[in-house]
């Protein structure tokens, strides 16, 4: 059957930020569900004045509130007798990011067996009641899945399959409010629907107010606990036989949880700032060996990764355990590396640099060069030449919003190292117009060109990396192309006590013609990661992507 979504948002007197939910929904070509749960003016009104059937909103009303699992359960059915195959649930408060949306809908689409969930990021506005009592039922899930791989089972920002889901809620007890999501999820996970988490922000509006009635809303959550204990206990075994894989088997790298990352920084941080470089990097072996003891699927990356480094040195045998854990030990110093450069602990003196009189030559020019880096090394490391040439000249396109929480957490320790942090998948003329100031007057824009859009395999080529076929992002060659800058490939890696960099030109301009554009563009990347090859054979463990490299281009994302 054809993949067909629409959305459903239930409400319940929120209507100060659904305008723009529907908006965001609509703006994906889906068609939008709003299920009025009974609100009393002025929600009423607004909601019913969003009926607009032929312009793809539907508003249906209940005449008394009869709970959010309600509201979503009556979405299903209109949703099914539209003829839809899926159903995203998105709440109408706002608290969603809704820049995920498409990342939900193209996961969904590949695939369409599973429940694909929100795995909620929060910012400070939650408040701490809230995060403690997630936390209360987080534990009681990995009971009744028998499983800690379920890791928020809360969230309302999911995308159903619709045969699945109404399989549980026409032959099974689920509960009506504010325990709906968590005990649907439980349900479809006890019937073998694969469940898969990708992270999203969420924030608490000033102006948000909560439906959870505290005395009411606990008891069900309480009685729903009940009810699935006892029923994981009544359905062991096929508990057991579906109990879910881990939230960071997914194929994709931006899917992979970050699994404590802001804690473990803050902590390095203040290790760092009370005991220094060399005492703190014995401090901090603990959190290195419970992320490495925990990283199941981190250990599995770096164990395939050293597979294809062996069989390129002809080194025979497998990585052993220790050869992976000296890897994580290389993370660790890298990190401890990482913020040296971020607080200016690491000088021009501690640097060595291959091609010098070429980049004093760049550093000097009235106008900027693009720079394609890499997960290679720590590139974090090249702020040290702002000893000559001003970090105020750096702008760096991030992957995903961690990026960006990660260098903004960083900068509050130094705002003076601070650098401009751009998403890369979101660039538009505005964008370009704004990146091309920037080179005009001397910035260099660095981008890392060794991970794949978040949006899925999009302006993609396979490229065989360290003998096997990877994908690499086409997106690193058409932003250079379009900002007609020189292009230059920079990596910085650890060499004994100093800091090498290298610092190559790719060409001075990057030209794709219309016709075989493709083609152009492959032959540049192509010479990326021939210089990225060759630099994981001589440093191999200072190569950072912990996560399957190579899975995306064989065929099983």
């Amino acid at each position: 059957m054809t993949f067909s979504a629409c959305a459903i948002v239930p409400s319940y007197n929120h209507y100060l930020h659904i305008d723009k939910v529907v908006a965001a929904i609509r703006g994906q070509s889906v068609p939008v569900i709003i299920i009025d749960d009974g609100s009393v003016e002025p929600a009423k009104s607004h909601l019913a004045s969003l009926h607009n059937p032929e312009n793809g909103v539907t508003v249906r009303r209940f005449e008394t509130n009869a709970g959010k699992g309600s509201a979503v359960i009556e979405g299903f059915r209109l949703a099914l007798n539209a003829g839809h195959t899926h159903a995203v649930q998105i709440d109408a408060d706002g608290q969603h990011d809704l820049n995920s949306l498409p990342g939900l809908l193209d996961w969904s689409k590949s695939e369409p067996d599973a429940l694909i969930s929100g795995l909620p990021v929060y910012d400070e506005t939650i408040p701490i009641s809230r995060k403690l009592a997630r936390w209360l039922t987080h534990l009681w899930v990995w009971v009744e899945t028998l499983s800690t791989h379920i890791p928020d089972s809360m969230c309302g920002y999911r995308v159903y399959p619709l045969g699945p889901a109404m399989k549980i809620v026409e032959k099974q007890t689920v509960g009506h409010y504010m325990d709906f999501d968590t005990e649907i999820m439980v349900r479809m996970c006890w019937q073998g629907t694969p469940i898969r988490m990708l992270p999203v922000e969420v924030t608490y509006p000033d102006d948000n107010t909560s439906n959870f009635r505290l005395v009411a809303d606990n008891w069900r959550i309480t009685k729903m606990h009940t009810r699935l204990v006892l029923g994981m206990l009544r359905r062991f075994p096929t508990v057991w036989k579906n109990r879910p894989a881990p939230p960071e088997s997914s194929k994709h790298w931006a899917r992979i949880n970050e699994r404590g990352a802001a804690w473990g920084l803050k902590i390095v941080f203040a290790l760092y700032t009370l005991l220094g470089s060399r005492l703190s990097w014995y401090a901090i072996q603990p959190i290195l060996v419970y992320f490495f003891l925990t990283g199941s699927v981190q250990r599995q990356a770096s164990s395939q990764y050293w597979q294809r480094i062996y069989k390129q040195k002809n080194i025979s045998g497998s990585p052993t355990r220790w050869q992976l854990w000296l890897h994580y030990r290389s993370f660790g110093k890298m990190a401890l590396d990482k913020i040296s450069a971020w607080l200016g602990d690491i000088k021009i003196k501690d640097l060595a640099i291959d091609n010098m009189e070429e980049l004093d030559r760049r550093a000097s020019s009235e106008t900027g060069i693009v720079v394609f880096t890499s997960h290679l090394g720590n590139v974090e490391v090249c702020r040290a030449l702002a000893e000559k040439r001003g970090a105020n000249k750096i702008t760096v396109f991030a992957h995903t919003k961690h990026a960006m929480r990660f260098n903004n957490l960083l900068a509050a320790y130094n705002p003076a190292s601070a650098v401009d942090v751009m998403e890369v998948e979101d660039i538009g003329p505005g964008t370009l117009i704004e990146l091309r100031e920037r080179l005009d007057r001397g910035d260099w824009i660095v981008i890392a060109g060794d991970r794949i859009p978040v949006t899925g395999n999009k302006r993609t080529i396979s490229v065989d990396f360290l003998g096997s076929p990877a994908l690499f992002s086409q997106g690193p060659v058409i932003i250079a192309s379009l900002l007609k800058s020189p292009v230059y490939i920079m990596n910085c890696v650890r060499d004994g006590e100093k800091f090498r960099i290298y610092f190559d030109k790719l060409t001075d301009q990057i030209i794709l013609p219309r016709q075989n554009r493709d083609v152009a563009a492959g032959k540049y990347i192509i010479e990326y990661v021939k210089a990225l090859e060759e630099k994981c054979l001589q440093y191999p463990d200072q190569w950072y992507n912990f996560f399957d490299f190579w899975l995306e281009s064989n065929g099983k994302k």
